[in-house]
């Protein structure tokens, strides 16, 4: 719940993200957050087009986050992206300069396009009249009717100066409310993908594989040295990449069970390509037993032993693994590749 207030409205604030079908409100109220908290109240709709656009850069972009067969800011998002050269994991402020600095026609059409629908429609639980127009719901809001959180014009926006206050001091949790709603609409169009929550936003940092590069150091100084998987280049302690066999952008995790090492020439230009199991799997899942086996054995009270716990629960209790455990293995990888090929992410070639 958003935090209540005595004069306001709240509960129409509330019921503007009550059944939603698309993803533009979030974004929207996100970008007037933005701005409020700027002590902006008279707001070009065209800068908070591109505050919708730089908010889902990431969400869309690096970790492909499917937003319905309805939701058209998925593809518009895609659009800009193409035309405008940004790259997927930009940072949000860069992206918002660069869009507002550019001149193609084809960007601006695509942020306009956002006009036809979220600014009123936004509104509507204030205008709640069966039959309520788009024209009407502007005149309405322009008298700041039934108390509404902003006026419409063609080319801007006017925050109501009641609901000021209001949205600067409660900015924080406004923000981690649309966020929550937001994560629940994707997981329902995403019920497969992990950890939706951590993919709405850029973190400041990526944890550090430091930790895990030191075991493998072990692990290839007990083998003296390891084949790449991809490449079989022979890699040797402190000379290799820490790789995620299933993409970081799909999986959201550093995970031991899903990290090898590999040749780093390769590791950078695989990016976030999947593998192909047909092709990869054989070797990746050996690499992995004969990292468990050395590890029990070198390192046994080592915790990166817990990261494999969820799919193979009775681990303490085997020092070599077993046949069956290489298909445990697989039935955990294949439908993890599977979702992710279905959400964008291409397959390496070779």
């Amino acid at each position: 719940m958003i935090p209540n207030h005595e004069r306001l409205p709240i509960q129409l604030l509330t019921a503007s993200f009550n059944n939603t079908a698309a993803a533009y409100k979030f974004y929207w109220f996100l970008a007037i957050l933005d701005e409020v908290e700027d002590g902006q109240y008279y707001i070009p709709k065209q800068r908070l087009f591109i505050g919708m656009v730089a908010a889902s850069w990431y969400t869309i972009n690096y970790f492909q986050i499917s937003f319905g067969k309805q939701d058209q800011l998925h593809d518009k998002v895609k659009e800009i992206a193409a035309a405008e050269g940004i790259s997927i994991d930009e940072e949000r402020n860069k992206i918002k300069s660069r869009l507002t600095n550019s001149n193609r026609l084809s960007t601006q059409q695509l942020l306009w396009h956002f006009n036809k629908q979220v600014p009123h429609w936004f509104l509507s639980p204030w205008f709640p009249q069966q039959g309520e127009t788009r024209k009407s719901i502007y005149e309405a809001s322009q008298n700041f009717e039934n108390d509404c959180l902003y006026s419409l014009e063609q080319t801007h926006i006017t925050i109501n100066p009641i609901w000021v206050d209001y949205l600067k001091r409660n900015a924080g949790i406004l923000k981690s409310f649309c966020y929550w709603k937001l994560s629940l609409y994707l997981q329902k169009h995403n019920p497969n993908v992990p950890d939706i929550p951590n993919k709405l936003i850029k973190p400041a940092k990526r944890n550090g594989l430091a930790k895990q590069r030191k075991v493998w150091d072990v692990v290839i100084e007990e083998l003296g040295g390891v084949d790449c998987i991809y490449t079989n280049t022979r890699l040797y302690k402190k000379a290799f990449a820490v790789e995620h066999f299933i993409p970081y952008a799909f999986v959201s995790h550093d995970l031991f069970w899903n990290l090898i090492p590999a040749c780093p020439s390769f590791n950078s230009a695989k990016s976030d390509k999947l593998p192909r199991l047909e092709k990869h799997f054989d070797k990746f899942y050996n690499l992995q037993k004969t990292a468990i086996e050395v590890i029990k054995y070198r390192l046994p009270k080592e915790k990166l032993l817990e990261d494999y716990l969820s799919i193979f629960p009775d681990l303490d209790g085997v020092k070599e693994l077993p046949e069956d455990y290489k298909l445990k293995f697989k039935s955990t990888i294949e439908p993890l590749m599977t979702i992710a090929g279905n959400n964008g992410f291409e397959f390496m070639r070779e």
